[in-house]
């Protein structure tokens, strides 16, 4: 038996081999498997800007004229430049932590521009990309790493659920919401609803995540399975979370499984595409391996040098996703540089006004906390408000009769 009939089994090859008793050489060819893109991989541009054409994922970008290609990359630069920002002004101390995308744009504008109005997203924390195409404004996220909000937006009107910092548990969430589209039959033609639900490659080591691959396989849930493998699960590598491609795992739970080149804009938004397609015409869920790679730390608490080498890093900057597009347009005479200089100052104003609002943001009142906890009033959390406020004014009334004591002793 080959060594890659075990990594790569295809319907008619017959069984592969038993996951206990693998070879020497096919546990190799596994792990390889999981960190190389492969001949699995489906890339409609390439690091070099080039176009490469597709016969079953090119009808899925047909309506992508040169302003539609401008318009992500301008998406892309715009989140980069923003990212940035926040990852400085966290530094500077004005927020608690940041967790960057870097490297991750083009996973998240093509997915997040391949979603109708009537989709629901679930993110987990990194999905700032796919925020901004939601159009959630940049400045309620940071609300959430400032510690002023847990999520400011009204996720209804946006499609965009509040973002999920417990690993992989947002795919439950999504699971449920997306049974829920089936149930109600909110599915089977081209203006039927989906869910798309994003996760990273580390999450798929938790139990919610299988879960939730579970629930939606038996119920033909419409459920986009969204992981952005950007190779880092925090300090831990993909072949060390699996011997198998990530997208291969769909195939034990009955739904199809995608790698797509996770820095190719064009193939993300294309194979978005096509499975929410087949998830909104009630064909179930699908699996989509976003092959990707996280240029920053895991959050602003991380220090990657202590667990990756920088040739890899210096290896994946050549991939690029914004580079890729702005070779693509230059080279075919797209865009010219005027373009890509006004692009650049729209981007760099971006930062600057979300700068100035996070450096001026007023504090919320200390009963923020308590408000929309509930869609209904709560007699309990209604008491468990007025106990901290007047726990609160008690400091209050300490401090004005140390300052009246100091007072008083001042005048003798």
């Amino acid at each position: 038996m080959p060594s890659e009939q075990w990594t790569h089994p295809e319907p008619g090859d017959g069984p592969a081999a038993v996951a206990a008793q693998p070879s020497p050489e096919q546990v190799i060819a596994g792990l390889r498997a999981t960190s190389e893109g492969g001949a699995e991989l489906t890339q409609l541009l390439t690091p070099e800007g080039q176009r490469v054409p597709s016969e079953r994922f090119d009808r899925y970008v047909e309506d992508v004229d040169d302003e539609t290609l401008k318009n992500l990359y301008r998406d892309m630069v715009l989140v980069r430049r923003a990212d940035r920002e926040a990852n400085a002004m966290q530094r500077q101390g004005q927020l608690g932590i940041w967790v960057p995308l870097l490297g991750q744009e083009a996973a998240q504008v093509g997915s997040g521009r391949a979603l109708q109005p009537q989709d629901m997203a679930f993110p987990s924390y990194r999905e700032h990309g796919v925020a901004y195409t939601r159009g959630v404004d940049m400045r309620e996220l940071i609300g959430i790493f400032r510690c002023t909000d847990h999520s400011g937006w009204d996720y209804q009107a946006h499609r965009f659920h509040p973002y999920t910092i417990v690993i992989g548990n947002q795919v439950l969430n999504a699971a449920g919401y997306a049974m829920g589209q089936k149930f109600e039959g909110k599915v089977g033609d081209e203006g039927g609803e989906a869910t798309i639900c994003y996760f990273g490659d580390g999450a798929t080591s938790q139990g919610d995540v299988h879960e939730g691959f579970v629930w939606a396989a038996v119920y033909d849930a419409p459920l986009v399975f969204f992981c952005q493998n950007n190779q880092w699960a925090i300090s831990e590598p993909t072949e060390r979370q699996s011997r198998l491609p990530l997208y291969q795992r769909a195939r034990g739970y009955g739904f199809p499984g995608i790698r797509v080149d996770g820095n190719d804009v064009l193939a993300c938004l294309a194979v978005t595409r096509w499975a929410l397609e087949e998830c909104r015409h009630g064909n179930g869920p699908v699996l989509i391996e976003a092959f990707t790679y996280r240029m920053d730390a895991h959050t602003t608490t991380d220090d990657p040098t202590r667990y990756r080498l920088s040739d890899e890093l210096e290896e994946w900057k050549l991939k690029d996703p914004i580079e890729r597009v702005r070779a693509f347009l230059a080279r075919g005479g797209h865009a010219d540089q005027a373009f890509f200089d006004s692009v650049q100052a729209e981007a760099d104003q971006f930062a600057a006004d979300l700068r100035d609002y996070t450096f001026n943001m007023p504090e919320p009142p200390p009963d923020r906390v308590f408000s929309q906890v509930y869609a209904e009033p709560s007699p309990v959390l209604e008491a468990q408000r007025e106990e901290y406020l007047s726990y609160l004014d008690g400091f209050a009334t300490e401090e004005s009769l140390a300052g009246s004591s100091i007072h008083g002793r001042g005048e003798h």
